[in-house]
């Protein structure tokens, strides 16, 4: 989101500031598909941005690439 600070995109997703710093720097990885789905969220990311956002926070093959709430679009 153009202009949206670090700060403000912590709090609008319901983390802290350090916790998203370390999250944005792969120093977490182990974010829960929550704190994934509100970054998501307030970036407003499409559905190959939120596939690129879980890669590499994905060890396992439980997590979900496309969006909580919005439905998928036919192409």
């Amino acid at each position: 989101m153009p202009g949206l600070r670090r700060e403000e995109l912590a709090q609008l997703g319901g983390v802290s500031a350090g916790y998203y710093t370390r999250l944005e720097q792969g120093q977490s990885p182990k974010a829960s598909d929550a704190v994934l789905d509100a970054v998501a969220r307030v970036l407003r990311l499409d559905e190959a941005e939120r596939a690129h956002l879980y890669s590499p926070a994905t060890s396992t093959s439980t997590r979900r690439t496309g969006p909580a709430t919005a439905p998928t679009s036919a192409a």
